[in-house]
């Protein structure tokens, strides 16, 4: 069995992805929810990188270190945070204390992250650059212990890097519709890993949490996610207005059979593991979602 065969049995066909530090709960009650996601039988865990969030590593080897099966992936790493060689050593450290549990996620983040880090944002040369580095720092000091290296990925050109030097994507923020479009660009072999927001609710909801999304996106100057979306179809009415279809799209919302069918959709489209992003306004909420969710979404097969 390949690495990538073995990632996709241990990761099950849905995951969750957490907002780490995004509500700066202490570390004890970090521990606490993540073994309650692992008692509820979710098998992989990830969080990503930002301004004021944990440090990915460390908080890697915190989770690791409180559970027992759960697989834990960057969701993601951020090359602005360490050089690639710093990268491979600590996913090499990770992969080699807790054998088949750990993902290295890395991504380019966005322009403002590369101004804060002093440098210029030239996405898709810069992410290339890295990543040839991982690889020659893997190469120069293999690990022990295998562990699959993904790219966060949205266009075409990043895609075809995710394809040509990773072990596959990990899309965020994407409509269902960005799901079949990524398996077609990575092909078969390789992994396809999307976070998609789901919310116990109705739609209006929904369109409350797009509408605040879209709104950050804004004020931080991330315009890639919106060209994603028109990418696939979407227009610049959908987006202002905050049209249902678009809310239908980035959110699986209502009870808990409607969002394990549409999750249900997005595996059969493609995705090797539904990575769920509660819609939720602190830990505790997210987590009592998840716990409601569970019967549903650890059901989903491939």
């Amino acid at each position: 069995m390949t690495l990538i065969e073995e990632t996709r049995d241990r990761l099950g066909a849905v995951g969750v992805w957490l907002p780490v530090g995004m509500f700066t709960p202490t570390p004890d009650e970090e521990r606490r929810a993540i073994r309650r996601l692992e008692e509820l039988g979710y098998r992989t865990v990830w969080g990503g990188e930002g301004p004021g969030n944990r440090e990915l590593f460390a908080y890697s080897a915190i989770t690791l270190a409180a559970t027992e099966r759960v697989v834990v992936g960057t969701g993601i790493a951020n090359i602005w945070s360490r050089p690639a060689y710093t990268a491979h050593s600590g996913g090499r450290t990770l992969a080699q204390a807790f054998p088949g549990r750990f993902v290295l996620g890395v991504g380019i983040g966005h322009s403002y992250q590369a101004a804060k880090a002093g440098s210029d944002y030239r996405p898709l040369e810069q992410t290339r650059d890295y990543l040839t580095a991982m690889a020659a720092a893997a190469e120069e000091f293999p690990s022990p212990a295998p562990f699959p290296r993904v790219l966060a990925a949205v266009g075409p050109k990043m895609l075809e890097l995710a394809r040509d030097l990773t072990d596959g994507a990990h899309p965020f923020a994407q409509p269902f519709e960005h799901t079949p479009y990524s398996r077609e660009i990575l092909g078969p072999d390789k992994l396809l890993i999307p976070t998609h927001s789901v919310l116990l609710g109705d739609r209006e909801q929904a369109r409350k949490s797009v509408a605040r999304d879209i709104g950050l996106m804004k004020q931080y100057g991330i315009p890639h996610y919106f060209n994603g979306w028109k990418r696939l179809g979407y227009t610049d009415a959908d987006i202002d207005d905050v049209s249902d279809r678009l809310v239908d799209g980035l959110t699986a919302w209502g009870d808990e059979e409607r969002i394990a069918g549409r999750l249900k959709e997005l595996v059969d489209a493609g995705a090797d593991t539904v990575l769920v992003n509660p819609v939720g306004d602190d830990l505790t909420s997210i987590v009592d979602q998840l716990e409601r969710l569970a019967p549903a979404l650890t059901a989903v097969t491939r």
